[in-house]
């Protein structure tokens, strides 16, 4: 019994051994100041607009929508004193009392709703409570109907300063609508106020070391089931391989751009925003629950990673968000100043495509760039494209054309033919091939062949962009062809004249024939042919007797012919 015991004993030692290596893997999250450190940054995006309206007395109309979250302080300073004449409007959604130090100069009126729980301190002049809706969207109707317009809206989470900047905001628009229509800012409006935020949307943790270089890191990124976001927009800027473990609430999109050098699963549907095709992934994993703890395992898990780059926790008011992932130098991003506002991160660029010709139908002999094609000939082109992160996409190839390098450019459409190519040997990449003749007459040698495509993936395709190859062409030597008249119109019709004149000639000389010569007055044509027929073909021949008692009226026209007639078997004779 002893023996058995101490036998399980090295299986209990090892069993604890993985128990520890597994829970030193986690990490624990802590609140990330401003929103950002050195592997993640998170910018809100809150409903608001803004406009060129002022009342009829010159003042604008300014909305403030206040948000608190749990953890932050509930006090804030409001400083109007330099302000442009306005109403200003102040709605807010906490439950807590709202202290405020406010102060402002007599040209600016403050609203606030009758059940508000804001209480001001300092030298404020005129604070006047109004039976007004809170919500967004009926705000700026009753601020409309009451004033006749709204100058701007904007939305602040966990204000800690507001203060005005002295410049009219009207005056840094064009002339446009005053219609203020809500939409989701990637900026809070900063034009005619000056805000600070204790922004604590963003918890953030990492196991990994700060000069580890790993062959791939892991990124993973969870909002709590009690989070209203429902729309992340994640751009990848790191320059190594990545994994990206995405976990939210049902209903959450998240929207994946330039995801180069990147694998990604989540428990939601993501939106393939790397080229303007907007593909939707369905969800490839299932996360039942949104502690810490079991996410960073899951994640760990699915990847078979053993260190965490960066774990994230999200909590904001707001619906819209967008994350910025990496870090090109491996650099604390905090350690630049924090500027007014946050850039935008930069479009998604296109999936990047290559394309190599070749000299033959069974793509063994790559075409140098520089080596010149003769004209009739034919060349076979294979485009192929990258993959993006775990997403396999077939490329169509639309139309194709041919522009010439010089100062004044031909442009031709140059027609090709789909070439047979398997998935397994064309995985990411499609074939063509085209005829060179169409430049057979042209004078340029040196052109741009230049192709259209479009990427797919599950029968939905969209715009992948254009992929463009040097190409050199020599002239191929053709016999001139057998050289011909060319008869132009004026000669036809010289032709055709003369022609007219000779037979007009031919007709009168025959004319001129007849009436010289003539047929006999006694014998006509029809008599003729008649007699001919009957006439003797030989000499041997029997004459036919004459009639020794002729008609009077024959006597006196028939005496010539018939003495004709009959003197000449005489003389035959004789």
């Amino acid at each position: 019994m002893e023996s058995s015991n101490m036998s399980l004993l090295p299986l209990l030692l090892l069993c604890l051994v993985i128990a520890t290596s597994a829970s030193q893997q986690t990490c624990k999250p802590v609140a990330v100041p401003e929103n950002q450190n050195a592997w993640i940054r998170l910018s809100e995006m809150f409903p608001g607009c803004w406009t060129n309206y002022t009342t009829h007395d010159g003042k604008e109309v300014h909305i403030l929508s206040l948000h608190y979250t749990t953890e932050a302080p509930n006090m804030f300073t409001l400083n109007m004193t330099a302000a442009q004449p306005m109403h200003l409007i102040i709605i807010t959604d906490s439950e807590q009392i709202i202290y405020t130090e406010a102060h402002a100069n007599a040209d600016v009126s403050f609203y606030v709703a009758n059940d508000s729980n804001m209480e001001f301190r300092g030298t404020i002049v005129n604070v006047q409570k109004k039976a007004f809706p809170t919500d967004n969207e009926d705000i700026v109707r009753w601020a409309t109907e009451k004033f006749g317009g709204v100058t701007s809206f904007t939305t602040i989470q966990n204000p800690m300063s507001i203060a005005s900047t002295g410049r009219e905001g009207t005056r840094l628009l064009p002339t446009g609508s005053n219609n203020c229509t809500l939409e989701n800012e990637w900026h809070v409006l900063k034009h005619y106020l000056k805000l600070e935020s204790n922004m604590r949307s963003l918890k953030s943790c990492s196991n990994q070391l700060p000069h580890s270089h790993t062959e791939k890191e892991l990124y993973i990124v969870n909002i709590p089931e009690d989070v209203r976001i429902r729309h992340v927009s994640v751009h990848v800027i790191s320059e190594r391989q990545i994994s990206l473990f995405l976990r939210g609430p049902q209903g959450t999109m998240w929207s994946i751009h330039d995801p180069k050098h990147t694998s990604f699963s989540s428990n939601n549907v993501i939106l393939l925003a790397a080229t303007s095709m907007m593909h939707e992934i369905p969800p490839t994993i299932t996360i039942p629950t949104d502690s810490a703890d079991a996410v960073q395992k899951k994640a760990l898990d699915h990847f078979r990673a053993s260190t965490i780059t960066s774990y994230s926790e999200i909590r904001t008011k707001g619906t819209m968000v967008t994350l910025v992932l990496g870090n090109k130098d491996h650099t604390p991003v905090t350690e630049a100043a924090p500027t007014e506002t946050t850039p935008s991160p930069p479009s998604p660029p296109q999936m990047p495509l290559l394309m190599q010709l070749y000299t033959s139908p069974d793509y063994r002999s790559p075409l140098d760039p520089n080596t010149k094609v003769q004209s009739d000939k034919r060349i076979y082109a294979e485009i192929s494209g990258r993959t993006l992160g775990e997403i396999v996409l077939t490329i169509k190839v639309i139309n194709c054309s041919v522009r010439s390098k010089g100062s004044c450019p031909v442009v031709r459409d140059m027609p090709f033919r789909p070439e047979v190519c398997s998935s397994t040997v064309c995985p990411n990449s499609t074939r063509v091939s085209f005829s060179l003749e169409l430049l057979q007459d042209l004078a340029s040698t040196s052109w741009d062949l230049e192709c259209s495509v479009k990427l797919c993936f599950s029968e939905k395709c969209g715009d992948g962009g254009r992929v463009k190859r040097n190409l050199e062409v020599t002239q191929t030597y053709i016999p001139p062809p057998m050289a011909c008249i060319d008869f132009g119109l004026s000669a036809v019709l010289g032709i055709a004249f003369g022609g007219f004149l000779i037979g007009v000639l031919l007709i009168g000389a025959l004319w001129f024939i007849k009436i010289r010569t003539g047929y006999p007055t006694g014998l006509d044509v029809g008599s003729t042919t008649a007699n001919l027929s009957r006439c003797p073909c030989s000499l041997t021949s029997k004459r036919q007797p004459v009639s020794n008692n002729p008609s009077p009226s024959e006597n006196s026209s028939a005496n010539a012919s018939i003495g004709s007639t009959q003197s000449t078997p005489t003389s035959s004779m004789a």
